[in-house]
């Protein structure tokens, strides 16, 4: 563990010593420009286009994504469509007690020999706490039986808002704006197709996270693709592959895309709404950062519970304060709403022009659309792993929810106020996410003139909320690399909170890129590993939903 500690450090002295150098640059020019050098290697390959024609050139990345999303929407017949109400009532506690105590022993055999009440379910707790045996275990691996008892840290809601927390915020507000840009009006529709279809790459995804997920002797858990990739493959060393390259990117991507960016967008817009070159903060962005800083280091300390207590009271809050904005502008350009989709829709298939044509327009709202709901990225399954359950399928049902809230609803609502409002401009491909937050702002402003300020509070809360549920993911990578120790444990946090300060300073061009890129890296060991785990996820859903039909049964009896 020290050699892999002494290889991070190496290669972070690049960014320690760089804050050293004087000359004409600023530091942040300067951080940009030894970033770019560092990573624009990796930038340049995540994100190869291949050539199909003069115009047309496609990120091979997104193949992966695409085939991936289509073919289990297909092995599982739609689950993405016939799934959701499901997903409802276990995020209102539906089916609680089965998942507590398992549908067997409250309504089997065993719960009938146990003179089981079902109107006081609860009195089973004693029984199961003295007869552990009686609990079967369909014929998994042994060394995940202990992960499929109700062991976990949060609830179904608490570890939806915790996941929703991460991938609802500035994707929606920046990047919806930089794919409507680029793509024009068009781009909106393949955002909501990517949502739809990543609906069921997240399901899988996060079914798999608890089911092998690992729980540590305090009942710390800790999942995701590192676990399920290394422990589900059969092939080991193929499994330790991709689980170690997953891990690698996911830090990185906790770093950028979780921390520099999210921190970076919110200064931005707090300094544009306080006057600019004239605001406060001009200058001392780097103040700003270290009072973020704070802020998420007392949440991150606390761990997932900790996280958790904050995301489910700030996400639900965030997420009405901006979807009630957006249909304020709607409902005040009501008359355009019509007008708005026609343009989506012809956008969507344009022949030639934006950007490629419909091919280049496709690519942009499944690019964003990735980086804002992360479905296939595998990211959202380490937070769905500490939830309380005795069946992996429930929390993959709940973690379907995501995409559709995150794209199909936040993303389209951005949109639709871009479109409106006139801030599309098809083909400025100049614009980038730095900039892009500014462009929604102005959006929103020509509607409703204060609320400009409204949303940078709301921008701020976004950044924030995504930087703790970040750590938490970058920390589980770290700790799969490093162990478990409190003093990687408090390493890995304290380097994720300095870069927050650097996030805040540093000029962004080349941090975007690399977060991009790192978020769009883990997907491809991700993706590969949850369709070779494909079956073993279809066997988790037979053995829930069967769990869920032997307990309607039982109460209509």
């Amino acid at each position: 563990m020290k050699y892999r500690l002494l290889s991070f450090c190496s290669f972070m002295l690049p960014f320690l010593s760089m804050a050293q150098e004087a000359g004409e640059m600023g530091i942040d020019e300067k951080i940009d420009k030894v970033f770019g050098n560092l990573t624009g290697w990796f930038v340049d390959f995540i994100f190869y286009q291949i050539p199909f024609s003069e115009n047309i050139k496609i990120y091979w990345v997104l193949f992966p994504l695409i085939l991936g999303a289509g073919f289990f929407t297909i092995y599982f017949r739609f689950i993405n469509f016939t799934g959701v109400w499901t997903a409802l009532k276990v995020v209102m506690g539906k089916y609680e007690d089965i998942e507590k105590y398992g549908a067997k022993e409250l309504y089997g055999e065993e719960g009938i020999a146990a003179g089981v009440d079902l109107n006081k379910v609860e009195s089973l707790d004693k029984h199961l706490a003295d007869n552990k045996d009686e609990i079967v275990v369909d014929g998994d691996i042994l060394d995940t039986i202990r992960d499929e008892s109700s062991n976990g840290e949060v609830s179904h809601f608490q570890a939806l808002t915790a996941a929703l927390s991460a991938t609802v915020g500035l994707g929606n507000i920046a990047g919806v704006a930089v794919a409507v840009s680029i793509g024009g009006a068009g781009a909106t529709f393949w955002m909501i197709i990517a949502g739809l279809l990543g609906m069921a790459s997240k399901f899988v995804e996060c079914t798999l996270g608890v089911k092998y997920r690992d729980v540590g002797e305090n009942g710390t858990i800790f999942g995701g693709p590192m676990y399920y990739l290394n422990k589900g493959l059969k092939n080991k060393n193929l499994g330790k592959i991709l689980a170690g390259a997953f891990a690698v990117m996911c830090i990185g991507g906790s770093f950028g895309g979780g921390n520099m960016f999210q921190v970076n967008q919110a200064v931005q817009l707090f300094e544009n709404m306080t006057g600019g070159t004239e605001s406060f903060i001009f200058g001392y962005r780097w103040v700003f950062g270290v009072v973020m800083a704070v802020l998420v280091g007392i949440v991150i300390i606390g761990g997932i519970k900790s996280i958790a207590k904050v995301t489910d009271k700030i996400v639900p809050f965030m997420v009405v304060i901006y979807v009630g904005a957006s249909l304020f502008v709607l409902i005040a350009k009501f008359d355009m709403i019509g007008w708005a989709f026609n343009e989506i829709i012809q956008g969507a298939f344009a022949p030639v022009g934006i950007v490629g044509g419909a091919v280049g327009v496709m690519i942009q709202g499944f690019r964003r659309a990735a980086f804002s709901n992360e479905a296939g990225v595998g990211s959202a399954s380490i937070a769905h792993s500490a939830v309380r359950t005795k069946y992996p399928a429930s929390e993959g049902l709940v973690a379907l929810l995501e995409p559709f809230i995150d794209t199909v609803v936040v993303c389209t609502m951005t949109a639709l106020v871009l479109i409106i409002t006139g801030n599309v401009d098809p083909g400025n491909a100049g614009l980038n996410d730095a900039d892009a937050i500014l462009l929604t702002s102005g959006a929103f402003g020509s509607v409703i003139s204060w609320f400009p300020y409204v949303l940078t509070v709301a921008v701020v809360l976004f950044a924030f909320s995504t930087q703790i549920s970040w750590s938490y993911y970058g920390y589980q990578a770290w700790a799969y690399l490093f162990g478990r120790t409190k003093k990687t444990e408090y390493t890995y946090k304290i380097i994720f909170c300095l870069f927050v300060i650097v996030g805040a300073s540093a000029s962004m061009s080349s941090v975007i890129g690399f977060s991009d890129a790192m978020i769009f890296g883990m997907m491809v060991p991700n993706m590969v590993g949850i369709v070779i785990l494909a079956p073993k996820v279809k066997a988790e859903l037979k053995k829930y939903m069967n769990a869920i039909k032997l307990k309607v049964k039982a109460v209509s009896e």
